[in-house]
């Protein structure tokens, strides 16, 4: 923990409030799921430090750790104020109640928001204008430059600007989420009460966060908030101005507890209407540059029901929301400068990709596939070949996150235009692709496709693909792809996932009856090669752990790996262990949060926990176990967590073919083997970047562009 350990003393009554809190959470065999969330982003954060880097990737890191941070405020923060605004009870895995939490997880994320401002304005910023820009303040322009900006605010920003003031006469209003925000302090002369006024100016999101200015060897970056700051004159006539206070909020993006039981009635609706509500939703958090008005600050906090601990000040040699930064990040003088992954290689088993028909080659062998090393193109191909096929009769498909302009969608466009029929379950509740999910979604529905709007109140998160072609006489294949990651060939070019291309009819029968499940009324009684929730995902990963635990007990070798994002179900750690203390060895990668806590004496002294945090976002989810010599191993869409097990529809998959299991098996070695991108969690819940101990350096990010038949056939973990 960051908080200062305190000395514990025996006697309970010495002990202050903070010391309970330290001494509560070093006691609990659970690592509380909001601040290992936060030290997964310092993890991100410490790629940012990478001097090997450039700039500009070093700058992406910390605009990740800010969209990160504002989803974190928005959803896991909100979620907690569901808790506190509707006096519910609640008790955090350490065992927190909800408002000694509140103040333990604002004064975490409190110390990571300085930590990351500080490290912005210390380490980054001195190293921009060598690297060819600079951020510059409007008192730093020159006089031609002043007048170019000026310009540009009088023909562009001025006329998108609306005051909305606050007064008896006039209703507080509804300020945007994740906006940058002016809260403008004014007084009338002629006001014989010398009243102060406040007018909010929400600066346009379709504008660049930036005004670009090339200059002979340095683009000069000046920041809107400063535009408009040193114009805002202009839009208060014959006032005077106090003061002009940037700033920016987080609302609670969470509906947890408002989600209707009855959630089939009029549900797109009911999904547009709570769209808005995130609009309006409670404040949790307010960002503002240090020193604003405190008469401005005093009004906010009463209207949204705020305290210090609410309130994040920034640095004014910083800046507010650093994910403005792509701006800068992307621009195209800077092409050159960025990270650009190798090309992809092509599949073990599919070395003929590019020369021989997939339709043919799937008909001999599995695929399986891992991105983005290798290219999501054998998909893309496959559903856009079976959309122009004359012999296809129907494709069904899960979406869950699609790329803006996806190949996916148009393909089932044109699948629904040819004649096919065309199954589309859409989870238009995918947390912050719900517009344009739903957009998608509408459009497949006017084209013919039939399409599922999500199942009841869960959301479909599993990865599954469906291809029935009549190609003889009397002979019907149907192709299948099952995977763990989304259908989105953006992100498979970012996104570690590995998925299965095949034809068996072990896969497809499996995956027939799964469909069968989500779209229609049918209750299968089993699966060969599937396991699903919220079936009973969790009780066969909990008695596949059991067996280790029972052979490890018998004397037989045992063993269990999990990769995962994240780990937070009670009763799979409560199994896990079990296991370790029954002698099994257990490694578990998990990239994100982690409940469960390693290495502590007669309690999980036989698990280990590592986080790869590189340049690909690792997304894959893989389960081993080691099964007396005959490994089991699943892969799919599910992380170990209570949503997963409860309130989602996810899938895992058995592999069968002794290759595509070698392969995963390699997947899983290399993860343990990494020593470049590898923390690791220690018994406290903090984590230290692994230790080289004198061997070379090992990037998995890089070593998976090699790898070869041969070290796949000799993989073993155990």
């Amino acid at each position: 923990m960051s908080i200062s350990k305190a000395s514990h003393q025996s006697n309970d009554d010495s002990l202050t409030a903070t010391d309970r809190i330290v001494q509560q959470i070093e006691e609990s065999n659970y690592i509380s799921r909001d601040l290992s969330w936060l030290k997964f982003n310092y993890r991100v954060l410490d790629q940012a430090k990478h001097i090997d880097r450039s700039i500009f990737d070093r700058l992406k890191f910390l605009a990740i750790t800010s969209s990160n941070l504002d989803e974190f405020c928005t959803i896991r923060l909100g979620s907690l104020y569901n808790y506190l605004d509707y006096g519910k009870e609640r008790f955090d895995y350490n065992g927190l109640r909800e408002e000694p939490f509140r103040k333990l997880l604002l004064l975490e994320t409190q110390k990571f928001y300085k930590d990351q401002n500080d490290y912005y304005v210390n380490r980054l910023k001195p190293l921009f204008l060598k690297n060819g820009f600079s951020i510059v303040s409007y008192n730093e322009l020159s006089l031609e430059n002043t007048h170019k900006v000026n310009d540009y605010f009088n023909k562009t920003i001025y006329p998108m600007l609306t005051p909305m003031v606050f007064d008896s006469y006039h209703t507080f209003p509804v300020l945007m989420n994740n906006r940058l925000l002016f809260g403008v302090v004014t007084k009338n002369a002629n006001d014989h009460h010398n009243l102060q006024k406040v007018s909010f100016i929400q600066v346009p999101q379709n504008l660049p966060r930036f005004y670009e200015i090339p200059e002979d060897d340095v683009i000069q970056f000046v920041p809107i908030e400063e535009v408009i700051s040193n114009n805002i004159h202009n839009l208060f006539r014959n006032v005077e101005i106090v003061s002009a206070n940037l700033f920016r909020i987080n609302r609670n993006g969470d509906f947890t507890l408002e989600e209707s039981e009855d959630i089939e009635s009029n549900f797109l609706e009911d999904l547009k209407r709570k769209l808005k509500t995130r609009r309006s939703g409670r404040v949790v958090r307010l960002e503002t540059m240090e020193d604003p008005d405190p008469w401005m600050m005093r009004l906010l906090k009463i209207q949204w029901d705020l305290d210090e601990h609410n309130i994040f000040y920034v640095p004014k040699e910083s800046m507010l929301d650093f994910s403005g930064l792509h701006q800068i990040i992307g621009h195209k003088e800077f092409k050159t400068k960025r990270f650009h992954s190798p090309d992809p290689i092509k599949p073990l088993n599919f070395p003929e990709h590019g020369t021989r028909d997939l339709f043919e080659v799937l008909k001999e062998r599995d695929i399986l596939l891992h991105h983005p090393y290798n290219s999501m193109e054998p998909v893309l191909d496959l559903i856009e070949k079976a959309a122009d096929d004359p012999y296809t009769l129907s494709i069904k498909v899960t979406l869950y996150r699609v790329a803006r302009e996806s190949r996916i969608t148009a393909a089932l466009l044109r699948a629904a235009e040819n004649g096919k029929h065309v199954s589309v379950l859409f989870e238009v509740k995918a947390r912050f692709d719900e517009e344009n999910n739903l957009r998608e979604a509408q459009r497949l529905q006017k084209a013919g496709c039939f399409v599922i709007y999500g199942v009841g109140n869960l959301k479909t998160h599993t990865k599954l693909c469906l291809i029935v072609r009549k190609e003889e006489e009397d002979k019907v294949y149907r192709y299948v792809h099952l995977s763990s990651g989304n259908y989105n060939e953006a992100t498979a070019r970012l996104y570690v996932d590995i998925g299965l291309l095949t034809t068996k009819e072990i896969y497809a029968n499996d995956v027939s009856e799964f469909f069968n499940v989500i779209t229609g009324h049918s209750q299968p009684s089993t699966y060969r090669n599937l396991i699903t929730s919220p079936r009973d995902m969790r009780i066969q990963l909990c008695n596949l752990i059991r067996r280790e635990a029972e052979n490890a007990r018998n004397g037989i070798q045992a063993g269990v790996v999990m990769k995962m994002n994240s780990l937070q179900d009670k009763e799979l750690i409560d199994e896990l262990f079990a296991a370790s203390q029954a002698g099994v060895q257990v490694k578990l990668i998990v990239r994100g949060m982690c409940c469960l806590r390693p290495g502590r004496k007669g309690v999980s002294e036989n698990i280990e926990v590592t986080s790869i945090v590189g340049e690909y976002l690792e997304h894959s989810r893989i389960y081993y176990f080691h099964n007396s010599g005959s490994p089991k191993v699943y892969i799919g869409s599910a992380d170990a967590m209570v949503r997963s097990f409860d309130r989602r529809i996810e899938s895992l998959f058995l592999l069968d073919d002794e290759f595509l299991k070698k392969q995963a098996v390699n997947n899983l070695r290399y993860n343990l083997k990494d020593n470049v991108n590898a923390y690791t969690m220690k018994e406290d819940g903090t984590y230290v970047i692994k230790e080289l101990n004198g061997e070379p350096n090992f990037n998995i990010h890089k070593e998976f562009y090699n790898v070869t038949r041969e070290i796949v056939s000799s993989a073993k973990l155990f």
